[in-house]
């Protein structure tokens, strides 16, 4: 993960997503590789699969705190899209009685 060539750098963060997907966990290591990457680039996939497939109980507890960050984060997202799709609905209401 400390390779100098990028795409060597990010075949061994998709081998970490995948140990995450295939053992439900990860090593302290690759823990601290993800960690020292952090999120976006090479590692934001890898993080991605470690917070979808690894028991919440079984995270570091540095990384417990980015799961509720994108838990969080994708709730005000889901009710963001909500607003915005029923004040769509109400505009096109409005329009149509207008036509």
């Amino acid at each position: 993960m400390q390779l100098p060539d990028a795409g060597q750098r990010g075949f061994a963060f998709t081998a970490a997503g995948h140990a995450a997907r295939l053992n439900g966990e990860l090593t302290p290591e690759l823990y601290a590789a993800l960690r020292a990457e952090g999120p976006g680039g090479f590692a934001e996939n890898a993080m991605g699969d470690s917070l979808t497939f690894v028991p919440l109980r079984k995270l570091p507890p540095w990384f417990k705190w980015r799961w509720v960050y994108e838990a969080v984060g994708n709730k005000l997202e889901a009710w963001w899209l909500q607003s915005v799709y029923g004040v769509e609905e109400v505009w096109r209401a409005v329009r149509g009685h207008r036509s």
